[in-house]
Parts: structure tokens; C-alpha cells; sequence
């Protein structure tokens, strides 16, 4: 069979346009239904995190050990966090800014 390679080439697009009002309408009625689909294995109880096992702690109190900020440590006054001296970029005006914020 030859193929005409000059010819237009319509894309289901093209083809949309040219119907009805009527026939689009009945065509929208065709593919909706009124059932929702409910995946009751997608819920957010089911996704399980690696690493993220904390069964083991239940009841247990965590305790973390809180130290305050050492002589040679200053708090950025961009990021608000803890750094070490050697981490200051700059000291204008009595603000702190460490190199990831400077």
C-alpha cells in the first residue's frame, strides 16, 4: 500500500475538534462512573520508611543529652545554628554569619 507523505497528518486532536457538542457530551458520560476507586494497601499506615523502625521504643522515654554552647562556638544570626569559630564568615555589627550563610 504507498503512503502519501505530503498529505496532512491528523492527530486525534484534529479529530476531537471536529465533533459535536452532542458527541463529546455522550462520550464524557461514556468513560465516567460512579464508583471511586479505594486502594486500601496505598494508606499512609502501610508506607514503611527505612530505618524508621521505632517499635522498640514504645513506652521507652528517649533521653538526649543537651550541651549548651561552648566559648568557641557562636549561633548564626541568618540559619540560627550552632557553629564552631573556625566556621565564621563574617562579624558585621555585632551579627554572626557563618560561611553557608554568608
Amino acid at each position: 500500500m504507498a503512503t502519501d507523505y505530503d498529505a496532512p497528518r491528523r492527530s486525534e486532536a484534529d479529530e476531537l475538534a471536529e465533533d459535536s457538542l452532542e458527541e463529546l457530551k455522550a462520550r464524557r458520560n461514556e468513560n465516567q462512573s460512579g464508583v471511586v476507586d479505594v486502594d486500601e494497601d496505598a494508606t499512609a499506615e502501610n508506607f514503611e520508611l527505612p530505618g524508621a523502625d521505632l517499635s522498640g521504643l514504645s513506652g521507652e522515654d528517649m533521653t538526649v543529652k543537651v550541651v549548651p554552647k561552648q566559648a568557641d562556638e557562636f549561633t548564626c544570626s541568618v540559619c540560627f545554628l550552632v557553629h564552631h569559630r573556625s566556621r565564621l564568615a563574617e562579624d558585621s555589627g555585632g551579627r554572626l554569619i557563618c560561611r553557608d550563610c554568608a
